[in-house]
């Protein structure tokens, strides 16, 4: 769809007031239905509105007029401007927040402070138009309405759109460092470090006796045998 001029009213009013183009001519250049444009010739749409000539602001030659006036068929388009406008850019600085909308600033920033907690105040400032005082402010619970202050979404609210969220909020991930699993406290053992060694073979030795081997050769023959006289000594002595 082609673009149309800017102020369709207003063009249609110097069309048909000083041409002898058709009303399906004239709707069509400006974007209009041709009952719209057929009211204003009959003076019962834009009552009041100056006309505006669009070749005085180089959306339309008059060779491109006179063609469509000889051709009732012919359909005039928006003349190119010659001119390249420069790209309009953002200004650094706090976002312009409407007066309507400025009261819910504050909840807004206790949202952020608290969901993403990963933005700078910087990036706080471009999304919601704060400064950087109410940001610590807010932070610290010193903001003179701490204590009615409610976390609101700030896309909700209208102070910035999603996009604009997710763009900050993906740049301070990339910003962020990337945390060393040593830092990132214990973790779980490799399973071939988890199973136990088998038990190395290894002397046993007597409790008590330092390096003294255990025999049992040795243990049973410091038993020696009791003489049947010693026997029956023992046995009257009970």
């Amino acid at each position: 769809m082609s673009q149309g001029p800017l102020m369709p009213k207003a063009t249609a009013v110097w069309l048909v007031e000083n041409t002898s183009l058709s009303f399906d001519q004239i709707a069509d250049f400006c974007k209009l239905h041709p009952l719209e444009v057929k009211g204003i010739a009959d003076g019962e749409v834009a009552a009041g509105i100056k006309g505006l000539d669009p070749v005085s602001t180089g959306q339309l030659t008059r060779e491109e007029i006179e063609r469509a006036q000889t051709n009732p068929n012919h359909r005039m388009k928006v003349a190119v401007s010659k001119v390249k406008l420069p790209e309009v850019k953002r200004t650094k600085g706090p976002r312009y927040t409407p007066l309507s909308r400025r009261q819910d600033r504050p909840n807004a920033i206790l949202w952020l402070l608290r969901n993403h907690p990963e933005l700078k105040d910087a990036q706080v400032m471009r999304l919601v138009g704060t400064t950087k005082s109410t940001i610590q402010q807010i932070r610290e619970r010193t903001h003179w309405n701490s204590g009615s202050l409610q976390p609101m979404d700030p896309v909700t609210l209208g102070l910035c759109s999603q996009i604009d969220l997710d763009f900050e909020v993906q740049r301070s991930a990339k910003d962020r460092p990337l945390v060393d699993p040593a830092e990132g406290g214990a973790t779980l053992m490799p399973p071939e470090l988890s199973v136990l060694p088998e038990p190395e073979d290894h002397d046993e030795r007597r409790p008590g006796r330092g390096d003294e081997r255990l025999d049992a050769d040795s243990v049973f023959a410091r038993l020696k045998p009791m003489r049947k006289g010693e026997q029956d000594e023992d046995d009257d002595e009970y």
